[in-house]
């Protein structure tokens, strides 16, 4: 009787939420790697058309890929806005990239995945673009939780692969060019070995590196092409190929930097993209992965985003999940993989149990997004259902993922009950902000987004 009352209380221990993070590890290193503006149809892992990402792909083959994960934005700052705050656009700062009252910096007082986890006692590191903050401002990496932040802080810098300095920690790091567009001219070459020595440095001790690289976001120039340099397509559709090459072949510098280290089994590594493709490498390439719309719009081909796990002893190899999940989850699952409580006030959940295999209690009813770029737009995804419009109170467009994943039929007339449900989340989601107008209905004239079924 005694072992059998032993027996009931350990299997009653194993399946507790306390369990599950106990299961993880006390304290892993965490790899987040952000490409910038690569759509869902520019890995091999999704599908790619036109290449293969074999060091991404061996991601998911060791790991976990979501199938219905989505960024936290259709563009860059409020994208890194909702992935660092685990709040979605209806509630964080940085709603655009631009506001009425011009470049807006996190606040102070503002907790981010990188000081939960430096208060925990990780060293943290970015590296790439960051986005949310100039040097002068409260918003810089350095004082937002980060250790070091190396790369760019200004969005529009980030352009520019051949600069005369990056930054670090707020300070120019300047460069002396060669004038030849040589790789060691090249800053991400720069970025991407700052990212191998941070994790070299810290190999003994827990850390979060948070690899914002920027490519394949324009310019689009690269010193070198041999795989894509020949194919019938214009510079730039050549270049972005080949800088999406460039950001799989580094993933694997970085999964060999682990390994020689002996730290690969206590790593977690994501790796995901910062918003869908542009919109003029849909039709050479498919990077959008046949889904409607691009970067800066609401429908699928501007959010969905590839999501990928990996985690050697904890997450199984080869695993997928369809688990709805978007950038707002980061930060509240980091918190779950230290054993932390999450803050409060966020909108994301821990998708731990996910990576662990268990049942996954906790998820979204539905997720919300809105932007303000090239001008208002709300979604809500619930369940398979998908809600889009252009003012607050304009006509919602409704389609059926499950059966229409590329958006080309607007059912919302045979099911209003439906749209009343989408337009009720809408409306409780989104929060009003100074610092930027949500008209109510479309603004006239504005040329609307069509169909894409490539």
């Amino acid at each position: 009787m005694k072992r059998n009352l032993q027996t009931l209380l350990i299997a009653l221990t194993l399946a507790s939420p306390t369990a599950i993070r106990a299961a993880a590890s006390a304290k892993p290193n965490i790899v987040f790697i952000l490409a910038d503006d690569a759509g869902i149809g520019d890995f091999s892992a999704y599908g790619c058309k036109y290449g293969s990402t074999p060091n991404i792909d061996r991601l998911a083959t060791d790991g976990m890929k979501f199938t219905r994960a989505y960024s936290g934005s259709a563009v860059c700052a409020p994208s890194r806005n909702v992935l660092m705050t685990g709040q979605h656009t209806g509630h964080v700062l940085r709603r655009a990239n631009q506001s009425k009252v011009g470049l807006l910096a996190l606040p102070p007082e503002q907790m981010t995945v990188a000081r939960l986890l430096h208060d925990a006692g990780y060293a943290t590191g970015g590296f790439g673009k960051w986005g949310l903050g100039n040097p002068g401002t409260t918003g810089v990496a350095e004082k937002q939780g980060f250790d070091v932040f190396f790369g760019y802080y200004d969005q529009k810098h980030a352009h520019d692969y051949y600069t005369d300095h990056l930054v670090r920690n707020s300070d120019d790091v300047p460069y002396q060019q060669s004038g030849k567009h040589t790789w060691e001219d090249y800053s991400h070459t720069r970025i991407a070995n700052e990212t191998l020595k941070f994790i070299e440095q810290n190999k003994g001790r827990p850390f979060f590196c948070y690899a914002a690289w920027t490519p394949p976001h324009g310019d689009y120039v690269i010193p070198e092409n041999p795989v894509f340099g020949q194919k019938p397509w214009s510079d730039e559709v050549r270049s972005y190929a080949a800088m999406v090459g460039l950001v799989d072949r580094d993933v694997g510098r970085v999964m060999h930097k682990l390994k020689d280290l002996g730290i690969d089994e206590k790593t977690l590594v994501i790796f995901s993209s910062d918003n869908g493709a542009n919109e003029q490498f849909i039709e050479p390439l498919g990077s959008t992965g046949g889904l409607r719309g691009y970067k800066r719009m609401l429908y699928e081909g501007g959010t969905r985003t590839p999501f990928i796990a990996r985690w050697p002893g904890k997450i199984k190899p080869g695993s997928t999940s369809d688990v709805l999940t978007t950038f707002m989850d980061f930060l509240p699952t980091a918190a779950d993989v230290i054993g932390q409580p999450a803050p409060s006030g966020l909108d994301g959940i821990s998708f731990l149990p996910t990576l662990l295999g268990k049942p996954q209690s906790a998820q979204h009813q539905a997720l919300y997004f809105e932007i303000y770029e090239p001008f208002f737009q709300q979604a809500a995804r619930m369940g398979d259902w998908k809600g889009y419009r252009l003012g607050t109170k304009a006509p919602l467009e409704l389609y059926d993922l499950k059966t229409d994943p590329a958006e080309k039929q607007n059912i919302a007339a045979a099911h209003p009950d439906i749209v009343q449900q989408i337009e009720a989340i809408m409306a409780k989601e989104h929060t009003p902000s100074p610092n930027y107008d949500a008209p109510e209905q479309d603004n006239k004239g504005t040329k609307r987004p069509k169909s894409e079924s490539r």
